[in-house]
């Protein structure tokens, strides 16, 4: 590929890349508004027009007063409060649609004027598949909530985050590598150990991240709230209280929002400690200027997370805490693409 090429395409990928952050922040703010169940049919190649006319509105509230949700716990609400809440799930869905076309579009024209080879035509070709497959889960897990409980299931709300987390970080990747320089003039063995500890910090984020979509779909955000302790202990007394035991960490309330925070506490201080090693290494103004960033924004996020808690998990703080750690996770992504071999 031509430099221009490989630039046209890395503009275009990390556009995509800006709107599924958005959708990503979108999808937990409909999450914590506890919008999503609103719309209680999944038609992916017919549903991009909302109710049109007063009674489109009323056939889509009778569909809502069907559901769980509607029976035990919204059976007071009325037709102006239902569109509000539809318009956050419709909203999320049809961003969703949008960001299919800004990727399909763009890949078919790059791919028809021969700017994209082979091997860069393949790794997109498995992102557009993990995509059309993305929609489905969003689907599997709204369906978990309509049938008996009005609740989707935090094991599906944990692989619709994790999928979504997924696609972005590998566009992400594949956008940097086509335009981000290697670092010089340090010695191969060093750059491979900071590189290599770079991925362990993605690792890290990620898992905290999908610890975090456990956190929301069992709403335990608005338990034990305070910090440090849990119901004044450390390690809170009802930590094991589930059986079996090695359910706990999924579906104990306790334990589910205990792990997140030695997962964020970990996280910090993993940052924290690669930003200090690294800052040892002859890297360049721009590589210190990265890694100083990245220190930066783990403890802004480690106090959005702590406020968030303490305030009871408002909407506003809860959607900036998730678009912080998709902030973190895209700084770390980035190191791993700074910090490689220039032959790499």
């Amino acid at each position: 590929m031509s430099e221009r090429d490989r630039k046209a395409v890395a503009v275009w990928l990390v556009i995509v890349c800006g709107l599924i952050f958005v959708m990503v922040v979108l999808g937990g703010v409909t999450r914590l508004t506890e919008s999503g169940l609103s719309m209680t049919e999944w038609r992916p190649v017919t549903g991009w027009l909302p109710p049109l006319g007063q009674t489109a509105w009323q056939g889509a509230f009778d569909a809502y007063k069907d559901s769980p949700e509607f029976r035990k716990i919204n059976f007071s609400m009325g037709l102006d409060d239902f569109k509000t809440i539809y318009w956050f799930e419709y909203s999320h869905r049809l961003l969703g649609r949008l960001i299919g076309i800004a990727f399909f579009v763009p890949f078919v024209w790059f791919l028809a004027r021969g700017r994209l080879d082979a091997s860069l035509t393949a790794k997109l070709a498995v992102i557009f598949v993990l995509g059309g497959l993305q929609g489905a889960v969003g689907w599997f897990m709204v369906a978990s909530g309509l049938v008996d409980r009005p609740y989707v299931s935090q094991y599906r709300l944990a692989l619709h985050l994790g999928l979504a987390v997924l696609i972005y970080a590998l566009i992400l990747l594949v956008a940097l590598r086509l335009v981000v320089r290697p670092v010089y003039g340090i010695a191969e063995v060093a750059i491979d150990r900071l590189r290599c500890g770079s991925w362990w910090l993605v690792a890290l984020i990620g898992l905290t991240m999908l610890a975090g979509a456990f956190v929301a779909g069992l709403d335990a955000g608005h338990a034990y709230n305070t910090f440090p302790l849990m119901d004044g202990r450390l390690v809170p007394q009802a930590y094991l209280d589930s059986r079996p035991w090695w359910i706990n960490p999924f579906e104990n309330i306790a334990a589910v929002q205990f792990d997140h925070r030695v997962l964020a506490v970990l996280t910090l201080a993993a940052v924290l400690a690669f930003a200090f090693w690294a800052q040892r290494f002859n890297l360049s103004r721009g590589s210190s200027a990265m890694i100083g960033a990245l220190a930066a924004v783990v403890l802004a996020q480690f106090a959005l997370g702590v406020a968030t808690l303490l305030l009871f998990v408002p909407v506003w703080l809860g959607a900036l805490h998730q678009a912080g750690a998709l902030v973190l996770l895209t700084l770390t992504l980035l190191a791993t693409q700074r910090l490689r071999r220039q032959l790499a």
